[in-house]
């Protein structure tokens, strides 16, 4: 019986280690349209959802700037892990601090697409692997194509044009830098700020996005510059 059991969870573990090995590549493919796994849970639970994808050329380069700079700064330099800031949060925990985010734009696609919500060291563990393996697969436009088009900015609204008509009803193309940098804030916590109706915090946090989007140059060289 046991022997059974540790099959079942062998072969489980194959298949799931096998669904971002197969998808990945397809993934590559431009007229593919990736999902995240909460908007299949919302799918597949019928829950109201909206999510309307559109390519990169579509969406302001402001928003995108603004993304990479408050999210990833070191996006267009690192192999889908930021190994610096990964050894200062591994420094921080077995000092016994608390420890910050570092997680880049490739590992919440990676765990957008493929994991859970939550805080898990189990989860970023695997992410680590699934980022790299993206980073490797897929050019930064796409991941960044793919980011911005599952990313959750409230419950139900799903990826940057959903979330540009949701809250300033206008597309994702016409966004600009004070909505871009709202919109950005929004993305650590989206169930509980509002871009369309911003607190102080979010204005300080907002001004910040601002500065960095227009002093970005060469961090945000490897994607596309066209609106």
């Amino acid at each position: 019986m046991l022997r059974k059991i540790v099959i079942a969870a062998i072969l489980s573990g194959l298949v799931l280690a096998a669904i971002p090995l197969i998808l990945v590549p397809v993934y590559t493919i431009q007229p593919v349209h990736p999902v995240s796994t909460l908007i299949l849970r919302d799918h597949f639970t019928f829950r109201p959802y909206l999510r309307d994808w559109v390519d990169l050329e579509e969406i302001a380069p402001v928003m995108r700037y603004s993304v990479i700079m408050s999210e990833d700064g070191q996006f267009c330099r690192h192999d889908g892990v930021d190994w610096v800031e990964m050894k200062a949060v591994v420094d921080q925990f077995l000092d016994g601090e608390e420890t910050r985010g570092a997680s880049t734009i490739p590992m919440q696609t990676a765990k957008n697409l493929f994991l859970w919500n939550g805080r898990s060291y189990v989860r970023k563990a695997i992410e680590l692997p699934l980022a790299l393996y993206l980073n490797l697969v897929v050019s930064k436009d796409r991941i960044l194509e793919i980011y911005l088009n599952i990313a959750e900015w409230d419950e139900g609204i799903y990826g940057i044009e959903a979330a540009s008509q949701h809250y300033f009803g206008q597309s994702a193309s016409s966004l600009t830098e004070r909505q871009a940098a709202l919109l950005t804030v929004t993305l650590p916590n989206p169930a509980g700020r509002n871009p369309a109706a911003p607190t102080r915090r979010m204005n300080a946090l907002a001004d910040r996005v601002q500065r960095l989007a227009r002093a970005s140059g060469d961090y945000v060289g490897c994607v596309k510059t066209e609106a």
